[in-house]
Parts: C-alpha cells; sequence; structure tokens
C-alpha cells in the first residue's frame, strides 16, 4: 500500500500521459491506422477489469491468511510459558506452519492470475504493432501512406505500447494493494453506534446511578439473554457489590455504566439523565475503572499512571502512587517512575500492576468507580495492599465493587445478587446471610474453599 501510494500513482500519471500523447502523435499521422489500433482496446479494458476482481480479491485473501498467521505467532509468543508447560512447542509450530503455507498457497494463485494479466496485456502490445505492420504496409503498397510516416507511427505504436503495458501492471499493484487495504477502510468507514463526542456535559456529577429495567444481549450473541429486567440504583457516595455465579451479567452491567454499549431494553441514568443524552467521552472521564487483569502499556510507570490524566504533575503522580501503595516499590527500580513495564507489565508482578491501575484511577479521581474483582487473582500480601489502596480509593466515590471474594464485599453498603441475568437478592452482608439463599451458599461454599 506504501508502495502504491508514493510510488506507482506517479508512475501511472506519467505512462498514462505518454499513452495520451501517443495516441495524439498517431491520430495526426495517420488517422486511419489509428482507429484500426484503437480496436484492440476494449478487449484489453474488458480483460483489465476481469482479472483486476481477481487479484483484488486473492490480495484481500491473502491478507486474511498472514492476519491469522499473525495471530497465531503474537499469541503464541506471548503465552509460551503455558506453551512449554503444556510442551506444545511442536503442535504450536505446526499450526503456525499450516497458516504460513494457507497464505502462500494463496499468493501462488494470486501470482498467477497477475502473470496471466501481464500476459494478456503484452500480448495486446504486440499484437497492436503487428497490425501496424501489417496494415500499415498494406497503405504504403497502396500508396496511403509513406514508408517514413509508417516509420514513425511505428515509433508512436512502440511508445504508446511500453507505456500502456506498465500502466497494466500498476494495476494490477494498484488491485493488490486494493484488496489489502479493503478492510483497514471497513474498519475506517465504520459508523460507531455510540457517538465518541455528542451530547450533555453536566457541570457538577454528583454520581447517581439508576439503572431501569434493563435487558440487554450482547451483539456477537444475539440469542443468547445476559440481562434480563435489571432494576437497580446506587446513591452518590455508596459502595454496591455485585455478586453471583461466573455468566450473571456482573460485568456487563459495569459495561453498560461505561456506556460501551447500550442496552436492548431499558435505560441507564446518571443524576436523573438519561446516559443515551449525556457525552459518552465526558461521562467516561468520570468513571475510573480498575479491572481484574489491568492493562499497562510498553512505556514507564509515570505514563502509565498518567493515561487517565495527562497534565498531572509529577507531585500528583507521587500523591497518587502513594494512596496506591505503589511508591515504596516503585522506588525499588533503578529507574524508578521511568521504568519500562514492558509489553502488558510484563516486568511487573500481579499486585503490582494492580496497585499502577489503582494509582491510575486516584489520579483521574472520578466520580463513578468501577471495580471489577480486582483483588481476586492476587496472593494475601497483594491482595492486603491493594484493598487498603482500594478503601482510600472508594472514599465519597459512588463504587460498584464486582467480585466473587468475601473479604472485597463484605464492607459494601449494599450487596445485589446476579443470578442468570436477574437480581436474585439485595440487601447488606449480615442481612443476606441470615437468609437462606444464593448469597449464603455463595459464602458458605467459599469458606469451606
Amino acid at each position: 500500500l506504501q508502495n502504491t501510494v508514493s510510488v506507482n500513482i506517479s508512475m501511472a500519471l506519467r505512462n498514462f500521459a505518454s499513452v495520451v500523447g501517443g495516441i495524439g502523435f498517431l491520430l495526426y499521422t495517420s488517422a486511419s491506422l489509428t482507429t484500426v489500433i484503437l480496436f484492440v482496446i476494449p478487449p484489453v479494458a474488458l480483460g483489465a477489469v476481469f482479472y483486476g476482481r481477481k487479484i483484488r480479491k486473492y490480495s484481500r485473501d491473502v491478507q486474511d491468511a498472514l492476519a491469522s498467521a499473525s495471530e497465531i505467532a503474537e499469541e503464541t509468543i506471548s503465552g509460551v510459558r503455558t506453551v512449554r508447560a503444556f510442551s506444545q512447542e511442536s503442535n504450536e509450530s505446526k499450526r503456525y506452519g499450516e497458516a504460513i503455507d494457507h497464505s502462500f498457497e494463496l499468493s501462488k494463485k494470486r501470482a498467477r492470475i497477475t502473470a496471466v494479466f501481464s500476459a494478456v496485456i503484452t500480448s495486446a502490445g504486440y499484437g497492436a504493432i503487428a497490425l501496424v505492420f501489417w496494415y500499415g504496409g498494406h497503405l504504403v503498397v497502396k500508396g496511403g501512406m509513406s514508408v517514413g510516416d509508417l516509420t514513425s507511427f511505428v515509433l508512436y505504436t512502440l511508445i504508446v505500447a511500453v507505456s500502456f503495458g506498465t500502466l497494466g501492471g500498476l494495476y494490477a499493484d494498484f488491485m493488490r494493494a486494493s484488496g489489502a487495504a479493503e478492510r483497514v477502510f471497513a474498519l475506517i468507514d465504520r459508523i460507531p453506534t455510540i457517538p465518541n463526542e455528542q451530547g450533555q456535559q453536566l457541570p457538577n456529577l454528583k454520581g447517581e446511578v439508576t439503572l431501569k429495567d434493563i435487558d440487554f444481549r450482547y451483539p456477537s450473541r444475539p440469542d443468547i439473554p445476559v440481562l434480563k429486567g435489571i432494576s437497580l440504583s446506587i446513591k452518590p457516595g455508596e459502595v454496591v457489590a455485585l455478586v453471583g455465579p461466573s455468566g450473571g451479567g456482573k460485568s456487563t452491567i459495569a459495561a453498560l455504566i461505561s456506556r460501551l454499549y447500550d442496552p436492548d431494553k431499558g435505560d441507564v441514568i446518571f443524576d436523573e439523565h438519561n446516559v443515551k443524552e449525556l457525552d459518552p467521552t465526558w461521562l467516561r472521564r468520570q468513571i475510573g475503572v480498575v479491572p481484574q487483569e489491568p492493562i499497562l502499556f510498553s512505556t514507564t510507570i509515570a505514563d502509565n499512571i498518567r493515561y487517565g490524566r495527562e497534565d498531572a504533575s509529577e507531585e500528583e503522580l507521587i500523591a497518587a502512587a502513594k494512596a496506591a501503595n505503589a511508591h515504596d516499590f516503585i522506588m525499588t527500580f533503578p529507574d524508578g517512575y521511568q521504568t519500562t513495564v514492558g509489553e502488558r507489565g510484563v516486568q511487573l508482578s500481579g499486585g503490582q500492576k494492580q496497585r499502577v491501575a489503582i494509582a491510575r484511577a486516584v489520579l483521574k479521581d472520578p466520580r463513578v468507580l468501577l471495580l471489577d474483582e480486582a483483588t481476586s487473582a492476587l496472593d494475601a500480601e497483594s491482595e492486603f495492599l491493594v484493598k487498603e489502596a482500594l478503601d482510600r480509593l472508594m472514599e465519597g466515590r459512588t463504587t460498584l465493587v464486582i467480585a466473587h471474594r468475601l473479604s472485597t464485599v463484605k464492607d459494601a453498603t449494599r450487596v445485589i445478587v446476579l443470578d442468570q441475568g436477574a437480581v436474585a437478592e439485595s440487601g447488606s452482608h449480615d442481612e443476606l446471610f441470615q437468609e437462606d439463599g444464593l448469597y449464603r451458599r455463595l459464602v458458605e461454599r467459599q469458606m469451606v474453599d
């Protein structure tokens, strides 16, 4: 694609100018002989359209095959410890080899079609020259054309034929580039269902969150209902815990609150304003998210913490890290806050990554906080440090906690139990534990574990 834009376009313009100029000289030299030659162009043009479509299709298929092979390579390299732990090196190598072989076979098919197309263009050029010699010689014999004019005509025909042949090759390159870029342009041209910037920006968000009669199915799984008639309300500054079996819809509720999706039915409301009336980008700036597996970028610790607020000062950065219990371990690194964390934060432990994510949320200073199983994958010491940091972070903020561990939810103002996409129970930890319901069974099972 880069070569097409930077080189091929200029070459195409030059050769197109040569073809047009050459045809002009041909008409000036002998209009009748030029008319005969021009009959060659329509069938060549039709052939170009036919072969061009095939080249474009195979180019698209080659790109898809290469993408699949690259995906296999990326996930195998990133999960190399798992691959080795299960002795799957040979299987992964075979899987990657098969993907590359498939891409190679498609490339060969594309090369064959391109070769045939080039042969057709070249043959058409030689055919035009042969036609000039035959019909031009006939005109010379009859006295309708001089030998000098025929010689000039042949030279002009060679210029047109060579330029036309070059245009054919460039056309094939354009079709390859078009097929390769088709997926990219399809993504660029997609109109988002949720606009990035459109709607109100409230001067002072209090943090009251309400879900009314929410029904939701993921677009990729339209036949499977995830949430069914969910209604809940979180008051400003309240800490509400969502618990329940896996697949109950807990993380989906967090996604709806962040307006990553819109519900199929019902309303998500912030401070008595429907979420669809609010600017999505502004809204997400008011929400802090601390997921179970935080995403860190391959840059410095400082840049990762500043991700939620790039204009933060050094003092604010350090204060956020201290509030997240991250400052001490950061200062053990030789480069401190300028330490590069590696791809996906591979240089840090799970607890360290979690505390960097908490520092990011602290620095962002959101009104609404979403904690998605933020301590469920940590050891006891890391969980203590993370929980202490989370307690500081939750002070004065509307907080929705999604967790399986009792230690994470027992101090919540209210616990909402989800089961199969619906609210099964609601109340405080003590109230629900006294009842013989799903929450009590979940807690007792965890105590046994």
